[in-house]
């Protein structure tokens, strides 16, 4: 026999406690008994039921399991590449403190909710790079997430296109346990700045394969300029470049891909709504296995100690009346 929980030390006090006030109580009892010369024997019957119901109520609450059984064990898993943008506008601080630390923050909360999957990191601007492989490894990928900056891609415009052809690539190349479509996926996070020529044909490829694929757009409508040294980036005019979240165009990313979108900007955060989207995709089972199990069998002392209660209630017995 096996046990749900064991006896801790509060349980222990409140059952020393009982005992000690139902000692109380019977001592009390022997001795009017005694004193109204008259016998205490019926009730010692009633005292042995209630007795017996409290180690029952005890034992249920220990949750005792036994018989033996077996079990279908089954695992499921995702295959999921994360796409960051890690061009110069991602330094912008529409979004505090700026738009990537604010990626950084929120992809170990993204990391920590898919624990059984494995995921992937692809960091991009003008070209893109696999970061980290597809792993279960969420501290390597955390150690990965945390080294972002803008300075480890070159900065020569954002393409989107690059960065889908390498996820498509190792999503359906790379061997592992994952092997149907649907339960591979690419997310891409961007400001919505893209200046490739190629995506759309990467799009059409995204289609094709049946990837699921989900777009976060992070920043704001109004935009900010972005920090550079100890001023900000300017352009061949000596203006201070302003970026602005173009959330289009990573909308018509997850439209045409059957996808959805979402977004962090300074008044809305849809990273819990990512999350559930993402759960909502069927995994694939990798493994399924039968295991020996042992059920919970508290509900038979439960019964057994109310049936007590019950005969003790429906049992009279002369009383003395103080």
């Amino acid at each position: 026999m096996t046990w749900f929980k064991s006896i801790g030390t509060v349980e222990w006090i409140f059952i020393g406690l009982f005992i000690l006030a139902y000692l109380i109580y019977i001592l009390r009892l022997v001795r009017v008994a005694k004193r109204m010369n008259t016998t205490f024997r019926p009730l010692l019957f009633k005292i042995l039921l209630r007795s017996l119901a409290l180690a029952l109520l005890i034992v249920a609450l220990l949750g005792p399991s036994f018989g033996e059984t077996t079990k279908e064990v089954k695992s499921e898993g995702k295959d999921i590449y994360l796409a960051v943008d890690l061009s110069q506008s991602m330094n912008a601080f529409d979004v505090q403190p700026t738009r990537l630390e604010k990626v950084k923050y929120e992809l170990k909360k993204i990391i920590e909710s898919f624990s059984s999957d494995r995921i992937g990191l692809i960091i991009f601007s003008s070209e893109a790079f696999v970061q980290c492989p597809l792993t279960y490894d969420q501290s390597a990928l955390n150690l990965f997430v945390n080294t972002l900056n803008t300075g480890l891609v070159p900065n020569a415009g954002t393409d989107f296109g690059s960065p889908l052809d390498i996820a498509l690539e190792k999503l359906e190349s790379e061997s592992g346990p994952v092997t149907q479509q649907k339960a591979k996926i690419i997310l891409m996070i961007s400001d919505g700045e893209d200046f490739g020529d190629d995506t759309d044909e990467s799009v059409k490829s995204v289609v094709k394969s049946g990837i699921q694929l989900f777009a976060l757009g992070v920043g704001t409508e109004v935009g900010s300029k972005i920090r550079q040294g100890n001023g900000f980036k300017r352009d061949r005019q000596g203006t201070d470049v302003v970026t602005k979240l173009n959330s289009k165009s990573l909308r018509k990313l997850a439209v045409d891909t059957g996808g959805k979108y979402f977004e962090i900007n300074e008044n809305q955060n849809d990273v819990n709504r990512l999350i559930r989207a993402i759960n909502e995709v069927e995994g694939e089972v990798r493994d399924a296995r039968m295991i020996d199990a042992s059920a919970n069998k508290f509900y038979y002392f439960l019964i057994g100690a109310i049936a007590l209660l019950a005969l003790d209630a429906m049992i009279r017995r002369k009383t003395l009346r103080i």
